[in-house]
């Protein structure tokens, strides 16, 4: 008795892709600039909200206002600082992990 062959693993991620880029052909382009009111955040906004992410995902246990990613922020500029200031907890580990296993 002959097994059926499965799907090929790249046919299938080629019909993911092709049915997301058809579905998402169809979304509605909104411009958010009209919801943001106050002070928007940018690229120092989002290396301090990084240097601080740790400390909000504890607060964001007991509190429903605290967020970990500003949503007023102005985009890019934004993303990019908030991921600099959260990559930096990574490289000051790291740095104090080489130290401790140099070879004596």
């Amino acid at each position: 008795m002959k097994k059926l062959n499965p799907i090929n693993g790249t046919a299938v991620i080629f019909l993911l892709i092709t049915t997301l880029l058809i579905l998402s052909g169809c979304a509605n382009n909104e411009v958010v600039t009209q919801c943001l009111k106050g002070q928007t955040y940018g690229f120092w906004g989002g290396l301090w909200h990084g240097i601080i992410a740790p400390i909000d995902l504890i607060a964001i246990l007991w509190r429903d206002d605290v967020s970990v990613f500003a949503p007023n922020n102005n985009g890019i500029w934004y993303a990019f600082g908030f991921i600099l200031g959260s990559g930096g907890w990574g490289f000051l580990g790291g740095h104090g992990a080489s130290k401790s296993y140099k070879k004596r």
